[in-house]
């Protein structure tokens, strides 16, 4: 009974570990992942009690929450009065539903508000800024090159290409893909979402998950290599360049405008001034060079002649 017992354990074992190994975030690779029953696997976001849905992108607010937590973690502790004026990566307040707060805060108590991308739309100020709402990023433009190669590729074949990798990668339905123009080597992407349902991903969240991905530091697992491929031939994406356009213009004061436009009137005047200094001494010089000149010859005319 023993040589039986042996393999019918070997046979539970077997079946077990893919079960066990297969408990882990398609879509995620921060995503903690236990299993909690027979054929249930649940993740949660690192660093939270959040839970991750593994069939479709994670939201933009959860990841850069998420990214946040190994630079506190592994690096030294920053004084709270240390300004950071970094618009790129900070610690974003999310929502329980994933999106950003209207208002996110650093730690030196200096606000500002967001759009659904949570790019800031505002100037920065102090805790009673208030953000009246969430206003949502309508449309994603994306601009990218790719390495030059013997022969450029066909229009139509970069389009397919990438409305596959949109679709496949980031669950994005075509229908949002307002258009993509290729111009060798630059190609031009616009994402068009004016409403979102609750069952489609948001294309600020598609839009963070390519931009990792193009930069080598992709939010899917290593299992999931980032390839663009144009009938066969490997599309090698160099830059990118992500603008976000809004429902509502952005809201940032004239204030720095003006300023701007005051420093470039002082130096226009300060050169206008130096310029026309310069020019008073030259003629200045030139008028006493002449006088001298002149009064030398009135001597010598005037002087007595020796013969």
């Amino acid at each position: 009974m023993e040589p039986l017992f042996g393999v019918v354990l070997g046979l539970m074992l077997a079946v077990a570990s893919p079960a066990h190994d297969s408990c882990t975030c398609e879509t995620n690779k921060w995503a903690v992942c236990a299993q909690d029953g027979p054929g249930n696997c649940t993740c949660r976001l690192a660093g939270s009690d959040h839970p991750v849905d593994c069939s479709t992108l994670t939201s933009k607010c959860f990841l850069m929450k998420a990214e946040m937590m190994p630079l506190k973690e592994k690096r030294l502790w920053r004084p709270p009065q240390g300004l950071s004026d970094s618009d790129g990566m900070y610690d974003p307040d999310c929502e329980d539903s994933g999106v950003f707060k209207a208002r996110q805060c650093n730690q030196s108590s200096t606000c500002w508000c967001v759009n659904t991308a949570g790019v800031r739309r505002t100037e920065k100020g102090g805790s009673s800024l208030s953000c009246s709402e969430l206003v949502r990023t309508r449309w994603i433009y994306m601009e990218l090159t790719h390495k030059r190669s013997s022969s450029a590729f066909a229009v139509p074949d970069v389009a397919k290409a990438l409305t596959q990798l949109f679709e496949s990668r980031y669950k994005l339905h075509p229908k949002y893909i307002a258009a993509i123009k290729y111009d060798p080597p630059l190609i031009q992407i616009r994402l068009d979402q004016n409403k979102k349902p609750r069952w489609d991903v948001d294309i600020a969240d598609v839009a963070y998950y390519f931009e990792k991905d193009v930069n080598n530091d992709s939010v899917f697992p290593s299992n999931s290599r980032f390839t663009v491929s144009v009938n066969g031939d490997a599309l090698a994406i160099e830059k990118l360049g992500i603008y976000y356009v809004d429902e509502k213009p952005p809201e940032f004061s004239m204030r720095q405008l003006a300023a701007g436009i005051g420093a470039v009137v002082t130096v226009v005047l300060l050169t206008a001034g130096i310029g026309i200094a310069v020019l008073l001494v030259l003629r200045w010089l030139h008028r006493r060079t002449y006088k001298k000149f002149e009064c030398k010859e009135m001597r010598e005319i005037k002087a007595p002649s020796l013969e």
